[in-house]
């Protein structure tokens, strides 16, 4: 049997849900296995905050601000990471923005590129993808809704649906 070649994955948590947020966590597993996560510190600029988003990730602009580290140390390290690679996100549709602002306000070029993870899941998989999902984060005990963590579930979805699916 083949091996099972798995897509990098991506995830990153924001400041809120809207246009104004921006990152804060950016969290990869990348195809080998090799993992990835940093805290931003914000921009002097990026100011929108919201506490259901806080409440959410459990990540404060305190925590940022103590942790987080700088932008354009994180985007030098996400392009010596993922190289001219593509990156998977099953949230594609904001966590791809959130790196264009990311790296417009770094003014960094990003060397890797940001696709949606439905461009690589069979009609199979998709059908499969929530029961799966649920099934690992409760077989991995996730406590935490956080970029690491949830990029390692996605992975392991991927994984297990790709499994399932074969014929």
């Amino acid at each position: 049997m083949r091996k099972i070649t798995l897509p990098t994955i991506i995830d990153i948590e924001a400041s809120g849900f809207g246009a104004a947020s921006y990152p804060i966590e950016i969290g990869i597993v990348r195809y080998d296995g090799a993992k990835w996560c940093k805290l931003l510190r914000p921009f002097a600029s990026w100011v929108h905050w919201d506490k259901e988003a806080e409440s959410l990730h459990g990540i404060s602009q305190q925590m940022l601000q103590a942790r987080g580290e700088e932008p354009l140390t994180v985007c030098m390290e996400l392009n010596n990471f993922l190289g001219n690679t593509v990156v998977y996100s099953d949230g594609w549709v904001v966590d791809n923005p959130w790196l264009i602002k990311l790296f417009a306000a770094a003014q960094v070029e990003m060397s890797f590129t940001c696709r949606a993870l439905d461009y690589i899941l069979s009609e199979a998989q998709m059908e499969k993808w929530h029961e799966v999902k649920n099934n690992l984060n409760a077989e991995f005990d996730v406590k935490r809704h956080r970029a690491s963590s949830d990029a390692m579930i996605i992975q392991q979805t991927y994984a297990k649906t790709l499994e399932l699916t074969r014929t």
